[in-house]
C-alpha cells in the first residue's frame, strides 16, 4: 500500500464527508493505493456515525473510536500502530489542511529520500493572538531541538516513512514535537514543505492558549529525557556536587574567619548569628539532595526494562 492517511478528530461531523471525498479524489487522480484511518477522540457529536457510514461505503476507510477524549497524541499513537502504508500522512479533520498537498509530500519521502516532511503554513488565517505565540513557540523549539530548518513544528500536515512512525512513541501532548522524537530515534533527514492553510469552514478551534504553556513544559521534559533520560546522575549529581562544594567552601571560610578573630582577640558575633552560615548550610543540603536524586534516578533507570531499547536499523547474519 502506498499511503496511509491518519486523521485524529474531535467533533468534526460536518467536515468528514467532504474531507474523505477530497482525499479519495486526490488518491485516484495519482493512482495511489491508500487507506484513511479516522481516530475519533471521544467526540460528543455524530462524528462516529459518519465514520461508520463512510466505512460502509468504502473499504479504504478505517475507524478507531475512543470512549472518552484522550488528546491528539493518543489518537496519533493508535493511528500509527494501525497504519500499513509505506508513507504515512497525518492531517487535521477541520479542512484547514489541504489533501492536494499529499502527492508533493509523498514524492519528497519516496523520491527525495526524506524520513519525515513537516508542513509549513507560511500564510495563516489565524488571529494575531494565535500567530504571535506560535512564532515564539517555534523559535524556542528550533533552538532546543537543533532542527533549525523547520518553521512550524505543530503543523498537523506531515508525512513520514513507515519505519519512522513504527519506531517513535507519541504520548502525553508530545504530538507537537514529533520531529524532535524522530530525530532522537535516529531519523535525521527531516524536511519541510510550504503548504496551503485554509480558513476553518465548520465548527470552532478545540485548542486554547494553555497549549502554549503546556508546550514549553513538554519541550523541557523532552529535552531532559533525550539528553539525560538514561543517565540522570550526570545532571543531578553534577549540579548537586557543585552546590555542595560551594556551600562547603563558604562554611569553611566563615569558620576560618571566626578562628582568626578569636586568635587575634577581635570582637565578632556568633557564627549562628550570621545569615551567610545558613545560606551556606542550605546550599550544602540542597546539593546533597540533588546528588541523592541523581543516584536514585540512576537506580530507577537501571531497573527500567527498556534501558537497552536501541534503534537497530540493519544487521548482517
Amino acid at each position: 500500500m502506498d499511503i496511509s492517511v491518519v486523521i485524529p478528530l474531535y467533533n468534526e461531523e460536518e467536515s468528514l464527508p467532504e474531507l474523505y471525498a477530497w482525499i479519495e479524489r486526490v488518491m485516484k487522480q495519482n493512482n495511489f493505493s491508500f487507506e484513511v484511518i479516522f481516530i475519533n477522540d471521544g467526540s460528543t457529536d455524530h462524528s462516529w456515525d459518519i465514520i461508520q457510514q463512510l466505512s460502509d461505503q468504502s473499504d479504504t476507510v478505517h475507524g478507531i473510536g475512543f470512549r472518552r477524549n484522550y488528546g491528539k497524541s493518543a489518537a496519533l499513537y493508535c493511528g500509527f500502530a494501525k497504519a500499513e502504508g509505506n508513507v504515512v500522512i497525518t492531517m487535521d479533520a477541520d479542512l484547514q489542511d489541504s489533501p492536494d498537498e499529499i502527492p508533493g509530500l509523498y514524492h519528497m519521502i519516496v523520491d527525495e529520500g526524506y524520513d519525515m516532511v513537516s508542513g509549513w503554513k507560511q500564510k495563516r488565517y489565524d488571529p494575531l493572538s494565535k500567530t504571535l505565540p506560535t512564532k515564539l513557540f517555534n523559535a524556542t523549539a528550533r533552538k532546543v531541538s537543533g532542527i533549525h530548518n523547520l518553521h512550524d513544528f505543530n503543523c498537523g500536515l506531515k508525512a513520514y516513512r513507515k519505519n519512522v512512525v513504527k519506531n517513535i512513541e507519541v504520548y502525553g501532548e508530545m504530538h507537537r514535537y514529533i520531529p524532535y522524537l524522530a530525530k532522537n530515534a535516529g531519523f535525521e533527514k527531516i524536511g519541510e514543505k510550504v503548504v496551503q492553510h485554509r480558513s476553518r469552514k465548520y465548527g470552532s478551534s478545540k485548542f486554547g492558549l494553555n497549549r502554549f504553556f503546556n508546550g514549553y513544559l513538554d519541550l523541557i521534559t523532552l529535552w531532559f529525557l533525550s539528553n539525560f533520560g538514561k543517565k540522570p546522575m550526570h545532571v543531578f549529581g553534577f549540579i548537586g556536587s557543585i552546590m555542595f562544594f560551594i556551600g562547603f567552601l563558604a562554611v569553611l571560610a566563615i569558620g576560618l574567619d571566626k578562628i582568626y578573630a578569636l586568635a587575634n582577640n577581635i570582637p565578632q558575633r556568633l557564627i549562628t548569628d550570621s545569615p551567610y552560615f545558613y545560606i551556606s548550610l542550605t546550599t550544602m543540603l540542597i546539593g546533597t539532595q540533588l546528588f541523592l536524586a541523581g543516584f536514585l534516578g540512576d537506580l530507577i533507570s537501571r531497573g527500567n526494562p527498556n534501558r537497552n531499547d536501541y534503534q537497530i536499523e540493519k544487521t548482517i547474519r
